[in-house]
């Protein structure tokens, strides 16, 4: 198995994590304005099912393949630790990229709840980093003989 293989295997389990994470936000009323589904479907122009279609492409693909491939240059030589790194930075790119264009403002700040959106936003990225590493370190790269 190639490192990038085991990235996205990674990055799709994260995903299924942090969704999860984000059902039971929704379920509790926690911050409804932080809605990515939503902010990804409106920036695409489609139903929301696009939306989680998006979700679970950036998630699996962008970073799941990002951190297999940035993993060596990332300082530690703890792989959860390096998840963690790789999960703030995606959470950076988040705040001042994607929240901009979906017109939540830097950092979330246009959706009137202050900073709110952007602390509970890293806490739920800093957990999928935690498990992007945790699978991505359980998986071996071995070879058998053909």
């Amino acid at each position: 198995m190639t490192n990038l293989a085991q990235g996205m295997i990674a990055g799709f389990i994260a995903t299924v994590v942090l969704t999860i994470m984000m059902i039971i936000k929704g379920s509790l009323g926690l911050v409804p304005e932080l809605d990515p589904i939503g902010m990804i479907a409106g920036m695409i122009g489609t139903s929301e099912v696009f939306g989680w279609i998006g979700h679970f492409v950036i998630g699996t693909i962008v970073w799941g393949g990002g951190f297999a491939i940035l993993n060596s240059y990332i300082p530690s030589n703890n792989e959860i630790i390096k998840g963690i790194v790789f999960g703030v930075g995606a959470w950076l790119i988040m705040m001042v990229v994607m929240m901009p264009l979906a017109g939540a403002g830097l950092f979330g700040l246009n959706l009137g709840v202050g900073a709110l959106p952007a602390v509970l936003a890293l806490m739920l990225h800093v957990v999928f980093g935690a498990v992007l590493g945790f699978v991505f370190s359980k998986q071996t790269t071995t070879y058998a003989p053909t």
